[in-house]
């Protein structure tokens, strides 16, 4: 009787042949996953939203606190600079704070500029004069209320011919950099990549709140200035989804800004600036004129944000993605 071991077919195996036969053992497992470091960081559709905004707001600090310095260098060996020069200086200083690490993380997470809310095809197009008008219209409204409760006087004008034109063009083009600033800070790349983590709307409450803080650093600023900032921001957050993109909101804001600091003269979140058009004056209940803030900080203020908010959802009910 034969050993089955050496039937043909049940010789011994050599284990040279075993490594040189083409059906190779089992591959570790630790050997094809990714590393620790690239699990921690990337998930599914590229850089984890936490640290995709982590980097951006430290990116944006240590940028903003570097072209500031060069900003105020400038401005100190140059006397000729005037302050109204200097102040548009330092808001575009903001801007490219705001836009360069935005543009450093797309390439990174291999996205368009346009997903992060301003796509350079619209720019300064209909929706920008569109959300002008919107703006504009909802300071007159707030002014025309205070005027209707006899809290405003309109005055006289306080600058005449070329001068009223300089700032009027001057505060333009201020209003339209604090736009573009805010508007991108605190709803461009930061609102796509915090949604991406916690949702749209989420993201946008916080995101507004964090829009009502930044006006604590406005001398006379007060919270019911704080929290129709924070309102305003919601607002903001809301043409951003219908319309697609930021150019409706950096409009609004710039034609509210423009509105309320040159054209009627009033406090803007507790700032009086030079260059406006006329000698007007609030007074009244603070409730009611918001005091040391301004409009921003009268309860007509939040009727009027009710009322935009009302009318935007009926004229753009529908959400438009990308």
């Amino acid at each position: 009787m034969s050993d089955p071991q050496t039937e043909p077919g049940n010789e011994p195996k050599d284990s040279a042949a075993s490594e040189d036969s083409p059906h190779p053992g089992p591959v570790f497992a630790v050997a094809s996953q990714p590393s620790y470091a690239r699990v921690l960081l990337l998930g599914p559709d590229g850089l984890r939203s936490g640290w995709g905004f982590a980097f951006y707001a430290l990116a944006f600090l240590l940028l903003q606190r570097l072209v500031n310095s060069g900003v105020a260098e400038w401005v100190r060996w140059s006397p000729h600079i005037s302050p109204r020069i200097a102040e548009a200086l330092f808001e575009f200083a903001g801007l490219v704070a705001a836009v360069i690490p935005a543009i450093l993380l797309g390439r990174i997470e291999n996205r368009p500029w346009r997903v992060y809310g301003l796509p350079l095809s619209k720019a300064l197009g209909r929706l920008f004069w569109i959300g002008a008008l919107w703006g504009f219209a909802g300071i007159t409204l707030l002014i025309v209320s205070l005027y209707g409760f006899r809290d405003f006087d309109f005055g006289h004008l306080a600058m005449h011919g070329t001068r009223l034109a300089k700032f009027a063009l001057y505060w333009s083009l201020m209003f339209l950099l604090v736009g573009l600033f805010e508007e991108f800070l605190l709803r461009g790349y930061t609102q796509f990549t915090l949604g991406r983590g916690i949702g749209f709307w989420p993201a946008a409450v916080t995101l507004s709140i964090s829009f009502g803080l930044v006006h604590l650093a406005n001398e006379g600023e007060h919270w019911p200035g704080l929290l129709a900032a924070a309102c305003i921001g919601l607002f903001f957050c809301l043409t951003l989804r219908r319309t697609g993109n930021l150019w409706f909101a950096v409009g609004f804001h710039a034609a509210w800004d423009w509105g309320e600091t040159f054209f009627y003269s009033v406090p803007d979140s507790g700032m009086v600036a030079p260059g406006h058009l006329l000698n007007s004056s609030l007074h009244g209940p603070a409730w009611l004129t918001g005091g040391s803030v301004g409009p921003e900080g009268s309860a007509f203020c939040f009727v009027v944000i009710a009322l935009l908010w009302v009318a935007f959802d009926r004229m753009y009910p529908r959400a438009v993605k990308g």
